[in-house]
């Protein structure tokens, strides 16, 4: 006979049998007992909670001759057939490959036959947000008034993507993740029916990976049942088996980041690559890891109900380390890396080359000069302030000897304002607003930001920034002698200016002396 999986193998019977959905179960099976049966439902929560098993056993629960507390007995003919696939009650369906109009239409013409033995019949529709707009329509009308033995369940993992006709017309019911906790008891009493020996650590680190669902948990530990058949499953033998890293590499490895060793870094990263351990995993785990030492680092003094120990699945060794490890590292570091790392996330799953991108962001994390944000701003701060405190010298001559005699750099010196200005020239700057004002489009914008200084013979220099601006009079003289018209108008004397580029980011001070420091200049509000 040939192997069934585990997870088909152990699939609930009976609601009994449910783990993790007890605020579902337990209204279902009120409603039958209660004879309040509805006629549409809405099962929808992520992959391996339970929507199709619950719908199944509902299924059996409605047509059941002989009901116990709201669940099928599994011994009468309906049970039976139900249980077996030959019944012609239930029907399941496919939306992912019948999404057609036409094979809503099937269903709508089916629904008008009354069963021909039991009470109900279920049609399942299993992912139903994979259906067309015009299957939707053509089911319509049939879920909301179907006839009064006829039961719809739709299960979906995307209910956002249902038209709310749809779910204005159904009971909807979301399905919770499973707990780590639920799923290693339950693995627990399968693998002790099953007689295979498991340590209690490997089964939580399946539990944390299966992230919620039941069936991937059930999946994984078959697979590494498989990999060391006949053998004790140990902690370090799943790890091996799903490509996974030991927390205590995640220590070793922020150690090297904050000590800002980028080489130490990309050597651990050289180990996890030959151990044939999973990139992608590993990104995620020391992103989780990060994420942990976060809430040790912040969670302080609280008086919630529920303790860190609740919140971060770690064993007892591994928490005295995030306690160790989060009085060494500040909570703006831990944010940054957090941050880097879950770009990382999104991206590491198409990339060809990941090694590569991992070992570009180990680097980031030890060179926070590389960015230009606000994070990193702070990181670089903190390294300085380091340094200084241990005496680190941060600049300044660094040969060897005495540096007695060394020339002291002398400060950069600004230049000097003038100290007389030409009466042309200082009528252009007082009136500087009235000019920029009366100029035409686009000589307008860019005078907007232009700086006034006094360049050779005395003439007035308009310093405009390197690019479109500087290129508008330099390149065309004539709109040079469009703006000296300008201000021989608006002046009423003859000034000739100097027009002078200057690259972007350069401080205007710096370099030129401005004007406006010693004349007074009339604002005017612009037109």
């Amino acid at each position: 006979m040939s192997y069934t999986a585990l997870y088909r193998k152990f699939r609930p019977n009976t609601f009994e049998d449910v783990k993790g959905q007890d605020h579902i179960v337990t209204t279902l099976k009120n409603q039958i007992k209660a004879d309040r049966i509805g006629h549409a439902y809405l099962f929808c929560g992520t992959r391996g909670t339970g929507k199709t098993t619950i719908a199944k056993i509902f299924a059996r629960s409605v047509n059941c001759e002989h009901s116990i507390d709201g669940s099928p007995c599994g011994e009468c003919a309906a049970c039976k057939a139900i249980a077996a696939g030959a019944s012609m009650n239930v029907i399941e369906i496919d939306a992912a490959s019948n999404n057609g109009v036409d094979n809503i239409r099937e269903i709508v013409d089916e629904v008008s036959y009354s069963p021909a033995e039991g009470k109900y019949k279920v049609y399942i529709i299993d992912e139903v947000h994979m259906l067309s707009i015009g299957a939707f329509n053509a089911l319509l009308k049939t879920l909301e008034e179907p006839p009064s033995y006829v039961i719809f369940i739709l299960a979906t993992t995307e209910a956002h993507k249902l038209p709310i006709t749809i779910l204005s017309r159904c009971q909807r019911y979301d399905f919770k993740r499973i707990t780590i906790e639920t799923i290693v008891d339950r693995m627990k009493e399968l693998m002790d029916t099953e007689e295979v020996k498991v340590e209690d650590k490997a089964l939580r680190y399946i539990g944390k990976a299966a992230d919620g669902s039941m069936r991937d948990a059930l999946s994984l530990l078959d697979q590494c049942i498989a990999f060391n058949f006949g053998e004790e499953l140990t902690y370090d033998k799943v790890l091996n088996v799903l490509g996974a890293v030991d927390t205590s590499v995640f220590s070793r490895l922020l150690e090297y980041v904050t000590d800002k060793n980028v080489l130490g870094a990309i050597e651990l990263l050289e180990e996890i690559v030959i151990q044939g351990r999973e990139l992608t995993q590993f990104v995620t785990d020391f992103t989780w890891y990060l994420r942990n030492l976060l809430l040790v680092k912040t969670s302080g003094n609280s008086d919630s109900q529920f303790t860190l120990e609740d919140i971060i699945d770690a064993s007892t060794e591994t928490m005295e380390r995030y306690f160790q490890e989060a009085e060494q590292i500040e909570t703006g570091t831990i944010m940054r890396y957090i941050r880097i790392f879950s770009e990382l996330s999104g991206q590491i799953k198409y990339a060809t080359q990941k090694r590569v991108l991992i070992e570009m962001t180990l680097i980031k994390l030890c060179k926070p000069s590389m960015e230009k944000d606000y994070d990193s701003l702070l990181e670089r701060i903190r390294d300085i302030e380091d340094q200084l405190e241990h005496g680190v010298v941060l600049a300044g001559n660094h040969s060897t000897g005495d540096n007695s005699a060394a020339p002291q750099a002398s400060p950069t010196e600004r230049p000097a304002l003038p100290k007389a200005v030409p009466e042309d020239v200082k009528s252009a700057v007082q009136r500087w607003d009235a000019i920029k004002n009366h100029a035409e489009q686009p000589m307008k914008t860019y005078l907007r930001t232009a700086r006034l200084s006094l360049g050779g013979d005395n003439k007035l220099m308009v310093v405009l920034e390197d690019g479109i601006a500087s290129d508008y009079f330099l390149k065309e003289p004539e709109n040079k002698a469009r703006l000296e018209a300008l201000i021989s108008d608006t002046i009423g004397k003859e000034v000739s200016v100097t027009i002078q580029s200057m690259e972007t980011g350069r401080r205007f001070e710096d370099s030129y002396a401005d004007l406006s420091k010693i004349i007074h200049m009339d604002i005017e509000e612009e037109d």
